[in-house]
């Protein structure tokens, strides 16, 4: 497999890529007409018959999540799309917004009028201004043709967007800490049951999807399930965006089958950026999937093939790695994120992270000790399944995985720093003086 599939990367070098010319001009809409004068239980079905699963990581069935919403009541229902994109490495729901946002606005269109929803939310990482007001533009210009608002295009489905800037907490990507935010509140995680389905945004039910999902949706409509399930594997349909970062040639986006391999997307980015040093480890879905090294260059990258491999596909955020990288210095790094980040509400998160970045600052500065390597795997345990949410769950992903994979680097953190064993400026991006500027 070496041919990407451009679907909603098709026209971004266009210019205003981004505009509501260009979108129409290339079939834009189209979508939203034909699912208007479709049933809505059809339109559910069409999606579950395509197969599209979460794009936002956890790659649970859409078509299904959208049918577990109880019978209407009356009441209002709500869509919420998470568009706060903050887990490490992963770059792919932003530029989507940047190029070519009407994908989501129609997608959302769709899916509010196939669930009954008549108020949508986008909720956008606060930091993302530029997109934030892309997002901004983007609706106004759907509701001036008519696409948002009251009677849409004649059928008499009202819609309202609202676009909403959080205020840069990583712990509101949690689907239920993004509702607490969007309703004013502190960003936490909500006990479940009561699911976002049955009781979610102002405790009604609520459907919330990422960007890519909801995106995704018009080129269903309009090509059909069988189109989409024409590419990718047997339970990955479709396609998706492998954002590849770090030490590549041609680092970017490439929307490519569910199923295509980390060698098959080197060889499209231009291999590794030298070739004094190959390839060490890499994230197959952001920084809280565990890491997979050189052996798992040809593991098929869908949910199946990178979930036997011991990982997790996650986002598709490739972070590579080449060999001038200390995985414990790595690791140090993203579990300071986490700890970071934790909201503090539960003991295992908020403990064991800040515990765990003592000791992987031990050892990153050569004074650690092998008791240490134990101590991290025990502080793991006691995190993994016992946390309220599944930040503290993809936190000690790396830490098991690299010890797994590179525990002599740890043991070598008992004696010698990493940045003796790993000098920094060999994995510098850039050279010194554009790195200075």
């Amino acid at each position: 497999m070496t041919t990407l599939t451009p679907v909603l990367s098709a026209f971004w070098d266009d210019d205003a890529s981004w505009s509501m010319a260009t979108y129409e001009r290339e079939g834009g809409y189209g979508a939203l007409r034909t699912a208007l004068q479709t049933p809505k239980a059809d339109l559910i079905q069409l999606v579950k018959d395509s197969g599209l699963r979460g794009r936002g990581g956890a790659g649970f069935p859409t078509g299904m999540k959208w049918g577990f919403l109880p019978p209407d009541d009356g009441g209002p229902r709500y869509l919420v799309v998470n568009a706060d994109e903050s887990e490490p490495g992963t770059c792919k729901d932003i530029p989507l917004m940047m190029a070519a946002p009407q994908f989501l606005i129609e997608g959302v269109a769709i899916t509010s009028y196939a669930i009954g929803c008549t108020h949508a939310f986008i909720y956008v990482r606060g930091e993302v201004v530029h997109v934030y007001r892309r997002l901004l533009r983007a609706v106004e210009e759907a509701y001036a043709k008519g696409f948002l608002g009251k009677n849409i295009l004649g059928s008499g489905f009202d819609l309202d967007v609202t676009v909403h800037a959080g205020a840069g907490a990583y712990i509101c990507g949690e689907e239920t800490a993004l509702l607490d935010s969007l309703e004013g509140r502190r960003g936490q995680p909500r006990l479940k049951p009561p699911f976002p389905a049955v009781a979610g945004l102002y405790a009604r039910p609520t459907v919330v999807n990422n960007v890519e999902s909801i995106a995704s949706v018009p080129s269903i409509v309009a090509n059909g399930a069988d189109w989409f399930t024409s590419m990718g594997s047997e339970k990955s349909t479709g396609f998706g965006f492998f954002s590849l970062s770090g030490h590549v040639a041609r680092p970017g986006q490439y929307e490519a089958p569910l199923g295509v391999t980390l060698r098959e997307l080197l060889d499209m980015a231009g291999g590794m950026r030298s070739e004094q040093y190959g390839l060490k480890f890499w994230t197959p879905g952001g920084s809280s999937t565990p890491i997979l090294t050189a052996e798992h260059l040809d593991v098929p990258l869908d949910f199946e093939g990178v979930g036997a491999a011991g990982s997790m596909l996650g986002t598709r955020a490739l972070q590579i790695f080449d060999e001038s990288v200390s995985v414990v210095r790595a690791v140090s790094r993203w579990v300071d994120f986490y700890a970071h980040e934790s909201c503090g509400k539960c003991t295992p998160c908020r403990e064991g992270n800040f515990w765990m970045k003592q000791i992987l600052q031990r050892l990153e500065h050569g004074k650690g000790t092998e008791r240490d390597i134990d101590l991290l795997l025990d502080a793991c345990d006691n995190i993994l399944g016992r946390s309220f949410c599944a930040l503290g769950d993809g936190a000690t992903s790396p830490v098991t995985s690299a010890i797994q994979y590179f525990r002599d680097e740890f043991v070598a953190g008992t004696h010698t720093p990493a940045d003796v064993l790993f000098p920094p400026e060999h994995s510098l991006l850039f050279a010194p003086e554009v790195a200075a500027k």
